[in-house]
């Protein structure tokens, strides 16, 4: 191909995508509007230059007419993933038990009206979506899902795991189920995902599977061993599935993000935690406090991310130009990732 035919063939896409933007465009949004803050204290942000967000139409790799589904997608990194595939042309069925998973969660459950507002975020898109209640840990429903998208949709071609809970215990103070219903949600329910939609795939040859790992699956967290290892379990799962799968074109990446201020992690607990990593050992540290101690440590000079930081990676992992991309680790974490071996 010459230059000046590739150049062309360039503008000519550049063009289609800009028609596809202005005819869905709609206003600059942030997954997360509405107050964000603890015990009445705000939570400190990124300034512009240093994040990715807001969301917008067409700022990352199209998925024009590709179909997703999103796991623990009422709120968070998983809504933002879900309205960033819209805003770049794909249909998305979000799915999440909207309501509570276990005492062993330091999190606010998520609602259903949380579930309702993300399937709005997509259609103002101009992308169809559905939002279904649902459990991981029962790959029945799982397997129900995966006919019903396939039934009213005609394909899958994305499916992004990201439902998860936290808790914060010592290993010598922690109840059966602070180990367990953890481990049950986060890694068996990650694994039921990957095993009740990939049939679907292979029997397309064709598809994506983005799991959503943490950088505390990297290494050792106090006071939170059930959630890093079940962050760990998910790599192997990830890497495992990518070396079945290859061979029915079916690709699995991970998407491991740094701390990012969602519900999952906006409790005192995990503040103080994060100061503690630093060396200051603050019991009720305000989120300014927390996002001071951090920041210096960080190379992009954030305390913590935003969920519409982490989303754009998911869109460039289930689009066409990661075809040659699968048993992948992808950190978006400031630069935290720098420091690890």
């Amino acid at each position: 191909m010459t230059d000046r035919i590739r150049r062309g063939v360039l503008k000519g896409a550049a063009a289609a995508g800009s028609l596809a933007a202005m005819r869905f465009a709609t206003a600059q949004q942030r997954t997360d509007e509405g107050t964000r803050e603890l015990d009445g204290k705000p939570m400190p942000e990124p300034p512009a230059a240093r994040s990715a967000g807001p969301i917008s139409p067409g700022r990352g790799t199209m998925l024009q007419d590709k179909v997703a589904v999103v796991t623990g997608a009422a709120r968070g990194i998983g809504r933002a993933i879900a309205a960033e595939m819209a805003a770049n042309g794909a249909d998305v069925v979000v799915v999440d038990i909207a309501g509570v998973v276990s005492p062993a969660s330091n999190a606010k459950p998520a609602t259903a009206e949380e579930l309702d507002e993300t399937v709005r975020m997509i259609r103002s898109f101009g992308r169809r979506s559905q939002g279904i209640r649902a459990d991981i840990r029962d790959i029945g429903a799982l397997r129900r899902i995966a006919d019903q998208v396939e039934r009213d949709y005609g394909k899958i071609d994305i499916v992004v795991a990201n439902a998860a809970i936290q808790r914060w215990m010592p290993l010598l103070a922690m109840e059966d189920a602070d180990w367990r219903d953890v481990i049950d949600n986060n890694l068996n329910g990650t694994a039921n995902t990957v095993r009740a939609f990939a049939p679907k795939m292979v029997a397309r040859n064709k598809g994506r599977f983005i799991l959503l790992s943490s950088m505390q699956g990297k290494h050792g967290t106090k006071d939170a061993a059930s959630y890093s290892a079940s962050k760990w379990g998910i790599l192997g799962l990830m890497k495992s599935a990518a070396m079945e799968f290859g061979a029915h074109n079916i690709t699995v990446n991970a998407l491991i993000p740094g701390l990012v201020d969602t519900a999952l992690t906006r409790y005192q607990k995990r503040l103080s935690e994060s100061m503690g990593e630093q060396g200051q050992e603050v019991e009720h540290p305000t989120p300014q406090q927390a996002w001071d101690a951090r920041a210096p440590t960080v190379p992009l000079k954030v305390g913590w991310l935003q969920p519409d930081d982490i989303s754009p990676a998911a869109v460039f992992l289930a689009s066409d130009a990661a075809n040659m991309v699968t048993g992948a680790e992808y950190e978006v974490t400031g630069g935290e990732s720098a420091k690890d071996i």
